[in-house]
């Protein structure tokens, strides 16, 4: 991932420094627990304790051996004497790598969740302020009916809250170690040994292994965050739409001195909310190599480590990037409701379409014949702008059904969001 869109403590976990760090303390963790079967002198653990790697003694041996683990292990050893003989004692690259990678995904895992509850919480946050700001609902593109825009932004809250329980799910089926040898068998290295190295960094083993950590974990953790991504481009979406000119309902958060053209300066574009999308449908795509990477060859082959040292920081870094933007732009969300009211009167009352259908039904009208003039009514009103109120109640079969009191309160708008408290009810939303 490119520097303008990793953060920090991501980037961190995913660097090169921390990758190493994570190698040595498994090696180690394992020399210990040999030291503990009393295969390993005390004496050489002792020494071995202090061990280090050499980033350029690594990367000179690297570009000769072509090997990363093989160039790592005699950065180690080139600085120790007969005690270096035991790192490594038994254990395949992988046992390892995968490991070790564990902790990193792991470590990812906790700061996605993290980022998912600022975000969840800046959307709850505009829900219950905005939780009866009617605004029109669309199908299609088309005004329906109203609904509010709290009531828009519950869906998103109770998305995310999915979310979070999708991506604890795939944290805790990534936190999974192997240290079994060659091809899973524990020939070279015990059951007890591998348990023992596990918990120390807070993996459990896997109850079975070849020479590598089986990828559908790895897959189910990426797909996860793919779908988290593909939410927030949902979201995203709505909000660039949302924002279109002749619409303009909300608007991103636009900072002092920013410009959103070099061409025009009176453009405020939303681009966050389309940077949003353009590393969502990146995610997305490193979802599909990740389930490629399932299908490896008897006890394994390489064709996934190639894809995985791309597509894991990537995604988790992109990940963290656009749950962070995102939250950004709804806890800085501009919402003008007048403009939402506005919306909502630009077809002359047509959204009351159903509204009459069924009061008419409910008065003893036969439905066909309702609708028939509620069609007729509403494509008069289409074509020439004319007010569906007023067409409506020019039709005598409907004042013949209607009494007044139906027809003083058929066009309330508070009709559309008087369940609008128990759905908050339900999902748990206060406020």
């Amino acid at each position: 991932m490119i520097e303008r869109y990793a953060r920090p403590a991501m980037k961190k976990i995913w660097s090169d420094d921390n990758k190493y760090d994570n190698w040595l303390k498994v090696e180690l963790a394992v020399c210990e627990a040999w030291t503990e079967e009393g295969i390993i002198p005390e004496s050489d653990m002792i020494k071995l304790r202090g061990a280090t790697y050499d980033i350029a003694l690594l990367d000179e041996i690297f570009n000769r051996t072509r090997h990363d683990m093989t160039a790592f292990l005699q950065s180690i050893t080139a600085n120790l004497g007969d005690e270096g003989r035991w790192l490594h004692l038994g254990l395949t690259t992988h046992d390892v790598l995968d490991t070790a990678q564990a902790m990193q995904l792991v470590q990812s895992a906790d700061i996605l969740i993290d980022d998912l509850d600022s975000l969840t919480s800046a959307v709850a946050k505009q829900a219950i302020e905005h939780k009866h700001t009617l605004t029109m609902g669309r199908t299609h593109g088309v005004h329906a009916e109203p609904t509010t825009f709290g009531l828009k932004l519950s869906i998103w809250w109770d998305e995310l809250r999915r979310h979070k329980n999708r991506l604890i799910d795939a944290k805790e089926n990534i936190s999974y170690g192997k240290i079994s040898g060659a091809v899973g068998t524990h020939a070279t290295v015990p059951p007890h040994v591998e348990e023992r190295v596990c918990s120390l960094f807070g993996l459990k083993a896997a109850p079975t292994s070849n020479q590598v950590l089986q990828r559908d974990r790895h897959a189910q953790f990426v797909t996860t965050l793919a779908l988290v991504g593909s939410s927030l481009e949902k979201f995203a979406t709505e909000i660039r739409g949302l924002q279109r000119t002749e619409v303009r309902e909300v608007e991103e958060p636009f900072g002092e001195g920013q410009t959103g053209s070099s061409a025009m300066p009176h453009k405020k574009n939303p681009e966050l909310s389309e940077r949003v999308c353009g590393l969502a449908r990146l995610i997305r795509g490193h979802s599909v190599t990740a389930m490629e990477n399932v299908a490896l060859w008897h006890e394994r082959d390489i064709s996934h480590s190639s894809a995985e040292r791309l597509i894991l920081p990537d995604s988790c870094m992109a990940l963290d990037y656009i749950l962070d933007l995102f939250t950004g732009v709804m806890s800085g969300l501009r919402v003008h409701p007048d403009r939402m009211m506005k919306n909502v009167e630009l077809t002359n009352g047509l959204v009351f379409s159903q509204r009459v259908l069924l009061a008419l039904i409910e008065s003893g009208l036969r439905r066909e014949r309702a609708y028939e003039i509620i069609q007729n009514c509403a494509m008069e009103s289409w074509d020439n702008g004319s007010d569906f109120r007023k067409l409506i109640f020019d039709e005598n079969d409907v004042m013949e059904s209607l009494d007044k009191s139906v027809r003083d309160s058929i066009f309330d708008y508070n009709y559309y969001t008087k369940h609008v408290d128990e759905t908050f009810a339900r999902l748990g939303i206060e406020g």
